[in-house]
């Protein structure tokens, strides 16, 4: 630059030009081109609509058949392949396995230059993104997405749903009905306008994890910066959530964001936020329950500061929101006051929401349509298709029977579960983790995406490398095992087994450079005495 320029413009290009010459910066770049790359495929072999006049005009169309929908295939898995290359070397960064350190602002930086390619993709690994604006234009155009499916709104948005969703009403919160709404009023039967919009919509969630999950470190003990590159610059986020155009960023955002504030004794502030999750996907309601601990204790240490007391000896030893102590002789009457508020709070935040968008309890019975998804991610699945190998029994009649004691197990532990973490803020966030594992696990269907749940929040805890290590494996794993289009490749041997492979070197290599020593015989220094001069 000259030397009379702006000297803040300077600053700014050096403090550039040395994150490009660095390790993150390389990591950056190198996802960002895996970002374009998944982009680009994704126009043939994504999740595309069934007609595509764009395409058609574009000249474009032979990406979708035979040799073009291989090589879009082959980019596809070439950017997510880099993507999650560029993550594991940045996570070696981020750990402090190379000697360097890379910072939040950096690491945040490094998601929008992620994340901005996939805005603009075709949806990615799912086909979900048809029943959100299906879902939304029925309530649009007058019917109730919770007494009917989008084969009640015949027109361009349902020649895209896929088949078995069609009849299927919709399973998410009123809140979420209301930006369907809104996005279908504004970009029409448009899909393509409507995908994109509806990624732009859900940025805020984004946003909103990359503030929380850093920021809930501060309670649970973690890093910030590995809370970060774990649950938010992770490619099973940011190419499902993002490319796959799913609602849980949305939830998950939102669910981060509430319980930060309940961990900040903001409470009411913090269940109104997570209210409003749940009405996104009813999911994020898990988490309700155990907040009514972390508001119980912040109460009997308030009462405690009150008093003139930091706390009892013992409750500083065996702190328990529901034991009786001198600063709360009666806990159940506590508990039911604060159970009562947040209750209070959380049906006026949703009732609201179904009010504004005229519908009533419906999504309660919807959650059912799930049951329509089969795949070895769920345990009822896997065991059902074990009893299968050695009995004469069909799978449909062996799969009722697995959801049903399954569902059973899974009250069961979540009510142990709520009951059992109530010691303390950590203890009560840790329960919400396994909560979310166990509902993922046992439910009677799971997809790849809903591991986003518990890993947002798993990221906040102290993480060893080996722990690290295994969740990068799973992550790649889960990541690697869908198809580009939407569909499960859990059913092809070789898919499985070379995700397997991957998820491996992915989590082996976020210790070790090069963990298959492939680095060729002369990138290594030569040991060999040097050749005698030769006198001329």
């Amino acid at each position: 630059m000259p030397s009379g320029s702006d000297p803040g413009v300077r600053s700014r290009l050096r403090i550039a030009s040395d994150f490009a010459r660095s390790p993150e910066g390389h990591a950056a770049v190198l996802g960002f081109f895996g970002a374009i790359m998944i982009t680009v495929g994704g126009f043939g072999a994504g999740a595309v609509r069934k007609h595509d006049p764009l395409l058609e005009a574009l000249h474009l169309s032979w990406l979708r058949f035979g040799h073009g929908y291989a090589l879009s295939t082959i980019t596809i898995w070439i950017g997510v392949l880099l993507m999650i290359t560029a993550w594991v070397r940045l996570g070696r960064t981020t750990i402090g396995k190379n000697g360097s350190q890379v910072t939040l602002n950096e690491l945040r930086a490094i998601v929008a230059i992620w994340t901005t390619p996939l805005l603009f993709a075709a949806p990615m690994f799912s086909r979900d993104v048809y029943s959100y604006l299906a879902q939304g234009a029925l309530l649009r155009d007058g019917f109730d997405p919770y007494q009917v499916g989008p084969v009640a709104n015949p027109g361009t948005l349902l020649d895209n749903v896929s088949s078995v969703w069609t009849t299927t009403t919709a399973p998410y919160g009123p809140m979420f009905l209301l930006i369907g709404r809104a996005v279908t009023m504004i970009t029409g039967d448009n899909i393509i306008a409507g995908t994109i919009a509806l990624r732009f919509v859900m940025l805020p969630g984004l946003a909103l994890m990359m503030w929380a999950v850093p920021y809930l470190t501060k309670h649970l003990g973690g890093k910030p910066t590995v809370a970060l590159w774990l649950a938010v610059l992770n490619p099973l986020v940011l190419i499902h959530l993002i490319g796959g155009v799913h609602n849980e960023l949305l939830m998950v955002g939102l669910m981060c964001a509430g319980i930060a504030l309940v961990l900040e004794r903001h409470h009411v502030a913090g269940i109104v936020v997570v209210a409003i999750g749940v009405a996104i996907k009813a999911t994020a309601g898990v988490a309700l329950p155990f907040l009514v601990w972390i508001w119980i204790l912040h109460e009997k240490e308030r009462r405690a500061a009150k008093r003139g007391v930091t706390n009892e000896l013992d409750d500083r030893k065996h702190p328990d929101a529901a034991r009786p102590s001198a600063d709360m002789p009666h806990p159940l009457f506590v508990f039911a006051k604060i159970a009562g508020i947040g209750f209070g709070v959380f049906v006026a935040v949703f009732g609201a929401a179904s009010v504004i968008a005229g519908v009533g309890f419906g999504w309660v019975t919807a959650l059912q349509g799930s049951n329509k998804i089969i795949n070895w991610l769920s345990l009822p699945t896997i065991l059902a298709h074990m009893v299968t190998w050695v009995t004469p029994l069909d799978l449909d009649s062996v799969l009722w029977v697995t959801r049903k004691l399954c569902q059973v197990a899974l009250v069961v532990l979540l009510v142990a579960t709520w009951w059992r973490f109530r010691h303390s803020e950590r203890e009560a966030v840790m329960g919400i983790v396994i909560a979310f594992v166990a509902i993922v696990l046992l439910s009677p269907a799971a997809l790849p995406w809903y591991y986003s749940w518990p890993l947002a929040l798993a990221a906040g805890f102290a993480l060893s490398t080996t722990t690290l290590m295994w969740l990068v494996g799973l992550c790649t794993w889960l990541m690697l095992v869908f198809q580009p289009d939407g569909s499960i490749g859990l059913y092809n041997f070789w898919h499985v087994a070379l995700a397997t492979f991957a998820a491996i070197v992915a989590a082996l290599s976020l210790r070790t450079v090069d963990p298959l020593h492939l680095r060729s015989a002369s990138s290594k220094p030569d040991l060999r005495e040097p050749a005698p001069a030769v006198r001329a």
